[in-house]
């Protein structure tokens, strides 16, 4: 059986907002085969605490290996460098 890399995302579902660059963090990890362990921020508040938690001002964050690799373009250039090596 091969190991599938997994990551964990947090990002922000709120009741009136989806957040587009959550959504898209998340498609991009399932199209590179990641296992996901979705984490959603479901209100303000949730966010807000989050993100002094972590001092970063935006979400989502993504985490690959226990590292933050950043938002959705962090994400995006880590998986285009990935796949160089």
């Amino acid at each position: 059986m091969a190991n599938t890399p997994t990551a964990v995302i947090y990002r922000m579902i709120l009741p009136d907002h989806t957040c587009p660059f959550g959504v898209r963090a998340k498609q991009m990890l399932e199209q590179h085969g990641f296992t996901v362990d979705d984490r959603i921020l479901g209100s303000r508040d949730e966010v807000d605490a989050f993100e002094a938690e972590q001092g970063v001002s935006t979400t989502p964050q993504i985490f690959i290996g226990g590292e933050c690799v950043g938002g959705s373009d962090d994400l995006e250039a880590y998986l285009a460098d990935r796949h160089q090596d």
